[in-house]
């Protein structure tokens, strides 16, 4: 069984985006890409919340991030995704300012998915956030996804 991984809107941002001429963002870009190449390794899912993210901005590049996710199963936003959103916000894992964060990790949690992949480090994937995070969710009964750049995914190329 392919593990299952949540696509968090900033790494469908990365993969479309224009190249950058920052170094740290073209890595994140050049990880991304590598990243997706092997998508079909994992059983990749998005939501609704993925969708309308994606689907904002400059009509040209959200029609190009919306056509790289065309083809994934979206997961159902139920009340026990927003409610555990609310949790997360309430428990101060997430700032008020940044439900929506909240809510791609209630999703993923709610419907079992293993891992979250996600280039947000401000207010997901930082270590103090990922801790108050779990703390969170298992105080819910859930069991917390891993959080992870794409980057993480590839591990070591060299082997």
């Amino acid at each position: 069984m392919r593990p299952s991984v949540y696509i968090e809107t900033s790494v469908v941002s990365y993969l479309t985006a224009k190249p950058s001429k920052n170094l740290v963002v073209a890595g994140h870009q050049a990880a991304t890409r590598d990243f997706w190449s092997k998508i079909n390794e994992f059983e990749a899912f998005i939501s609704e919340l993925v969708i309308d993210e994606a689907g904002k901005g400059d009509a040209s590049a959200a029609e190009a991030r919306l056509r790289e996710i065309e083809n994934l199963e979206s997961l159902e936003i139920d009340q026990d995704c927003r409610e555990l959103a609310k949790t997360l916000v309430h428990d101060g894992a997430i700032p008020t300012k940044y439900a929506e964060d909240a809510l791609h990790i209630a999703i993923a949690a709610v419907h079992y998915i293993q891992s979250i992949a996600t280039w947000n480090f401000k207010h997901i994937n930082n270590p103090a956030t990922r801790s108050s995070i779990r703390i969170s969710i298992e105080k819910q009964g859930y069991t917390c996804p891993e959080i992870c750049s794409p980057e993480e995914f590839l591990g070591d190329e060299n082997e």
